[in-house]
């Protein structure tokens, strides 16, 4: 099958040269094109682009959202699969497309997403490794009631989507989401029948260094898109969050990792207060 690679860009001079030989590297698969967009911030990155030969398109600032730049992009794909990454991965071999598509391929799935791996001694770390975990499984329907809202979980910071379903789905229905905008979708084909695979042997870095606020704001980001997305809420958690964090310090003190036990209680507080005050003012 044919892919198209979809890639938004914003101040991303110092990811884009290891990014695209990344792209390039990749084995046993048919790349169409590369398409970036770029959030214009005057930092000349179309200079090094030039240099690569690659295809992209320019938006202002206040037109960016995760969702409909991501949405135009795949409607102007001609490719069988459309795959989002975003600008800060880092692909760790020649195999990682290979092993995104090939569920897609074989008529296993419909969309698929890349396990996600963290560098950092950090909380981050340990909820990298509680979301994605060693083996690759395939969801559908038939799970909700055994997985609840984590059904849907998927993310497009590697993803993975047969372009003519995502078409036919109408995408993100040309809302401007600024967060969950992959769960927004994955519901989407959850509901409709189809199946997401999370390919545990595609794998990426993608490493994060929130400062508390930051993380409040991406919380109550997530908040109110929960509360706009309600009908979410009838799916539940089943422990996840508690879970999640459990495993966190269960992992911190079997490591003495000192630093994630001195950061636990502010970091899980903020992203609580941040989700509950997402919801009330969403």
């Amino acid at each position: 099958m044919v892919v198209d690679i979809i890639c938004p860009l914003y101040n991303a001079k110092k990811y884009i040269e290891n990014l695209q030989k990344s792209l390039e590297m990749q084995k046993d698969v048919n790349i169409n094109k590369i398409r970036y967009v770029i959030t214009n911030t005057n930092d000349n990155i179309e200079n090094m682009l030039d240099k690569y030969n690659c295809t992209y398109s320019k938006i202002e600032k206040e037109e960016f959202s995760h969702s409909l730049v991501r949405e135009v992009e795949a409607y102007k794909s001609d490719a069988d699969i459309i795959v989002f990454i975003t600008q800060d991965v880092i692909i760790k071999d020649e195999k990682w497309l290979y092993n995104l598509i090939k569920g897609i391929e074989k008529g296993e799935c419909e969309a698929a997403f890349s396990r996600q791996l963290c560098l950092n001694n950090s909380i981050e770390k340990y909820t990298r490794e509680k979301n994605y975990p060693e083996k690759s499984y395939i969801v559908s329907k038939d799970d909700l009631e055994k997985l609840g809202l984590r059904t849907f979980f998927f993310s497009d910071a590697s993803s993975a989507i047969k372009r003519d379903i995502f078409v036919k789905l109408k995408g993100y229905d040309a809302k401007k989401l600024p967060i969950s905008e992959d769960m927004y979708f994955a519901y989407k084909l959850i509901m409709n029948g189809y199946r997401i695979k999370y390919a545990s042997d595609s794998e990426v870095i993608h490493s994060h260094k929130f400062t508390l606020k930051q993380l409040y704001n991406r919380y109550y980001d997530t908040g109110k898109f929960f509360k706009q997305n309600s009908y979410l809420d009838k799916y539940g958690t089943n422990g996840t969050g508690a879970g999640l964090a459990k495993y966190i310090l269960r992992r911190a003190l079997k490591e003495k990792n000192i630093k994630v036990l001195l950061e636990f209680v502010p970091n899980m507080s903020v992203r609580f207060i941040g989700m509950k005050v997402g919801k009330l003012k969403g």
